[in-house]
């Protein structure tokens, strides 16, 4: 039973959190990348989701970075991490790994399936600004 977030969604929160301290000034890749502890080269790997959701902007070039176009107190958590990840399925049955047979559900359908949602319910509440430690506290 694994509940875990891959480190690439941890590096987009970070990231929007980062871009949205900035107060509407533009970020530097180079700048971003240093306080992520990332390289400049997988930047964009973090950062192309985001702009494809619209929440980010990115201008290219020397004098280029990032600019949020969204509050992050209107971006969810699950937002997030379903953008980087994909969007969550019913991952099944937490013994087997795959949907519990309607004839044969594990001990654990109901409790584990109530608290799946309560989980999925609390990250679509909480917002990038309300459980991302602020930029500089990274």
């Amino acid at each position: 039973m694994r509940l875990e977030m891959t480190k690439k969604s941890d590096l987009a929160l970070k990231s929007l959190r980062c871009i949205g301290d900035a107060d509407g000034e533009l970020v530097a890749g180079r700048w971003l990348a240093d306080k992520l502890d990332i390289t400049t080269h997988y930047l964009p790997q973090v950062i192309s989701p985001l702009v494809k959701a619209g929440w980010v902007s990115s201008t290219p070039g020397p004098r280029g970075g990032y600019r949020l176009l969204v509050a992050i107190d209107e971006i969810s958590v699950l937002s997030v991490i379903e953008v980087i990840e994909g969007r969550i399925q019913d991952q099944g049955c937490v013994q087997r790994g795959i949907p519990c047979p309607a004839f044969d559900k594990c001990a654990l359908h109901e409790p584990w399936q109530k608290a799946r949602d309560a989980m999925l319910m609390e990250l679509s509440v909480a917002t990038v600004a309300t459980s991302v430690r602020p930029c500089e506290d990274l």
